[in-house]
């Protein structure tokens, strides 16, 4: 085929296309949607037809698909420096001021930040930066990583490790050795008969420290979690849970690793979930809002003292040597740098405040719903799980779809979300409305009556 013809291919041409987070059989018979354009917070289809984007892409266009000032930063850098790399001493402008940028927003301490290109490779870096960390302290053998059930740290080798979801390490051969998993703070599923919900994150404290004590303290490098674990199901992190964990981790000299890639930049209605949920990281994984989604870019915080042993390691071996030729990409930082500018101008922060007390009101009117076990959510994050019999909590035979059946009913409708089983996800771009939220919730609560009187 000539390239020139390439404007003819239909839906179904997308079957060349091996699609991530896919069954591939379905897109071989049905084809995709195709996405030709998007402004706001709807994109279009090859059709023509608007959709609400209510995962904000996957849980990064922030500013929705069509800011003009993060088009006119990228033009303007293209033409300036299109690319230039930071190894060897030598980065480009934008990458330089972006790192100064983040140092004025990111928690005390977190002062040196390493780039890359997603989420993933900011994992895959932390996890890299806890063994040099310890090699350099003359501790090679604490290099075990602790994450948690239904966490979701990415999908490279070790990040999907680290990630606790089936589908992300079933037929890989995943996890590989040195990754330890202990439970998740999600109270409503796993929480005990006459457990209080602080009794419950007492019960995860201790077992947290009961694995670390199996496993043996002078084994164990790092405890990495996201602050509300979003592609697990928006897990809130139930009452008191950080403020116990967090002496543990000191006590043995763990290092904390907070992953912001869903929940930083004014997601959680302040600038970082660990200033919701007052978390002090030795380590930050960053990505998604960072640019709004406009560009790859990813980046790694570190504490000072993390830094210390990177620069003596350094030193040791003649230089660090990890990076990536697309790390800090001139364009995704001066793209990033205007992001950070937005947000600051218009008081994203602000503004998810305002208008998170809507989405919340109407996301948790449903737990009422006859199909609805739970609602949980924080500032622009929400989750809707649905269950067969409210008391027991049971769940629906897989074999229903049930999350499938809801998604489907409010695609005909204009709205897209993410059904991870029957647990409904929404993370709207930041800049909705009170009305764009009362439209969503408008489809997604008649989407739910159309299926329960299906059933």
């Amino acid at each position: 085929m000539d390239v020139t013809q390439l404007n003819s291919l239909s839906a179904l041409d997308a079957k060349h296309h091996l699609h991530g987070s896919t069954n591939p059989r379905t897109v071989i018979e049905n084809g995709a949607m195709v996405v030709t354009g998007g402004s706001g917070i709807r994109i279009v289809d090859e059709d023509g037809k608007q959709y609400i984007e209510g995962l904000a892409g996957l849980w990064c266009a922030a500013l929705g698909f069509d800011e003009e000032r993060l088009v006119i930063a990228a033009e303007k850098q293209m033409r300036e420096m299109p690319y230039y790399h930071s190894f060897l001493g030598r980065a480009p402008a934008p990458t330089i001021k972006l790192a100064e940028a983040l140092s004025r927003i990111t928690p005390a301490g977190i002062n040196r930040f390493f780039f890359a290109c997603s989420g993933s490779e900011a994992i895959d870096s932390a996890i890299k930066m806890v063994w040099y960390y310890n090699n350099a302290k003359g501790r090679p053998q604490k290099k075990k990583i602790i994450s948690r059930l239904n966490s979701y740290h990415g999908v490279t080798v070790a990040g999907a490790s680290l990630t606790r979801l089936k589908i992300n390490q079933d037929g890989f051969d995943l996890p590989i050795d040195g990754f330890v998993q202990v439970p998740c703070p999600h109270y409503y599923r796993f929480g005990r008969d006459g457990e209080t919900e602080y009794e419950f994150s007492m019960r995860l404290a201790e077992e947290l420290e009961k694995t670390i004590l199996e496993e043996g303290p002078e084994t164990i490098a790092a405890f990495f979690a996201e602050p509300v674990q979003g592609a697990g199901g928006v897990i809130i992190p139930s009452q008191g849970y950080f403020d116990l964990i967090q002496p543990i981790l000191k006590k043995y000299d763990i290092l904390f690793v907070v992953d912001e890639v869903i929940c930083g930049f004014c997601r959680t209605g302040n600038m970082f979930g660990a200033d919701t949920y007052n978390l002090k990281p030795d380590i930050m994984t960053m990505a998604k809002g960072l640019s709004a989604g406009y560009q790859p870019i990813s980046a790694v915080g570190i504490s000072d003292e993390v830094f210390e042993g990177v620069l003596k390691l350094g030193d040791e071996k003649g230089a660090f040597g990890h990076g990536f030729t697309f790390g800090g990409h001139p364009v995704s930082a001066a793209v990033a740098l205007e992001t950070l500018n937005i947000y600051q101008e218009r008081d994203m922060v602000g503004h998810v405040q305002a208008v998170s007390q809507t989405f919340q009101r109407r996301l948790h009117a449903l737990a009422d719903h006859a199909l609805v076990g739970e609602t949980r959510g924080v500032g622009l994050l929400g989750a809707v799980e649905m269950v067969a019999d409210k008391s027991s909590k049971e769940k629906f035979d897989p074999a229903l779809n049930m999350g499938t059946q809801v998604f489907e009913e409010t695609k005909k409708n204009g709205l897209l979300f993410r059904a991870a089983g029957d647990t409904l996800l929404l993370c709207p771009p930041l800049i909705v409305m009170d009305s764009d939220v009362n439209e969503i919730f408008d489809i997604l609560e008649n989407a739910l009556n159309t299926v329960a009187n299906r059933i």
